[in-house]
């Protein structure tokens, strides 16, 4: 990138691009801006159904501001015709646009570099900027494409000692309130969710997203089991088999211990999320019960710490993805 000035656009970007996740699905969730003489004259992000795409919103609230501005984007324009709509680095040639700065190229063999290609066949000044940011933000499209399965997040809620319930199953509630809120925010920014057997046939779990503004993001609901799937729920025999779901982006992972043993067994746990209350139950059921937290997360660095309360939160991401 030219200077730091296009690092902080681009973050802005990314952080827009939040809000179509995951409802961009099939496609992925991208962030625009538009900035002329430091102004942002447009911005966008895809929007639900995959249709339109963040440059294309860009460009509708811009107008004739685009003309001459900077597009900062967190993937690269795609560069193909659909039946959904027109190629964006096409739409930007029309525009007049004088700079683009892109976050990632797209791994899509119809776009894969051409997308840059005729934005600087135009003679617009297209710049690849590999940042980390907007990598960060494309992680389920990126698994997708490049893994053949879904970005995989796994949450645990465990006490001091390291158990997620007592012996005899029980666990309710081991969090405080602003812990189970940001549950249920994991669980909106999701496509499906995860949960073993056992789990289901003890706690009948809904799954559900129950933050106001939000329910309607309530994610599909899969069980890892070898026996029947409740109504409405779909059923997984083994971890590897989030390979054969379809165009889901983020999957969410909620336990209990031998569901997350096994996806951790597996290597296909990309994200960590711990939540760590500040009881003590002695003795109970283990959060990792064929390793010592210790071991569990070599491979893996910390990306977030806060307190949730009396809770804290603990982000964890894997250095190299597994499971290719």
């Amino acid at each position: 990138m030219s200077d730091s000035g296009d690092a902080r656009w681009l973050a802005a970007a990314a952080c827009l691009a939040e809000r179509a996740r995951p409802l961009s699905r099939p496609n992925p969730g991208v962030g625009a801006i538009l900035v002329r003489d430091g102004i942002v004259v447009g911005r966008g992000w895809t929007r639900p159904g995959g249709r339109p795409h963040a440059e294309a919103m860009a460009l509708v609230q811009a107008g004739a501001a685009a003309r001459g501005a900077t597009l900062y984007v967190t993937l690269e324009p795609c560069a193909h015709r659909s039946e959904r709509g027109p190629a964006c680095a096409e739409l930007l040639v029309e525009a007049g646009i004088a700079r683009a700065v892109v976050g990632i190229a797209d791994p899509d063999p119809r776009t894969a570099g051409a997308g840059l290609e005729r934005l600087a066949a135009a003679g617009i000044a297209a710049e690849l900027a590999d940042d980390a940011a907007c990598r960060a933000s494309l992680a389920g499209y990126l698994a997708r494409r490049t893994l053949g399965r879904p970005y995989v997040t796994l949450k645990l809620a465990l006490t001091a000692d390291g158990f997620i319930a007592r012996a005899d199953g029980s666990s309710k509630w081991i969090t405080g309130e602003a812990a189970r809120a940001q549950v249920h925010r994991e669980r909106a920014r999701n496509d499906a969710i995860l949960v073993g057997g056992a789990t289901v046939r003890a706690d009948a779990p809904r799954l559900d997203v129950r933050l106001p503004g939000l329910e309607e993001r309530s994610p599909q609901r899969f069980v890892l089991t070898r026996g029947e799937a409740p109504p409405a729920w779909r059923k997984l025999a083994d971890p590897e088999d989030i390979r054969g779901l379809g165009d889901i982006q983020y999957l969410f992972v909620e336990g209990g211990a031998q569901t997350a043993g096994a996806f951790l067994a597996a290597g296909l746990v990309d994200r960590l999320v711990l939540y760590r209350a500040p009881v003590a139950f002695g003795d109970g059921i283990a959060a990792f019960p064929d390793a010592d937290p210790t071991g569990v997360l070599e491979g893996w660095h910390l990306a977030e710490r806060r307190r949730l309360g009396s809770d804290t939160l603990e982000v964890y991401i894997r250095d190299e993805p597994e499971g290719a």
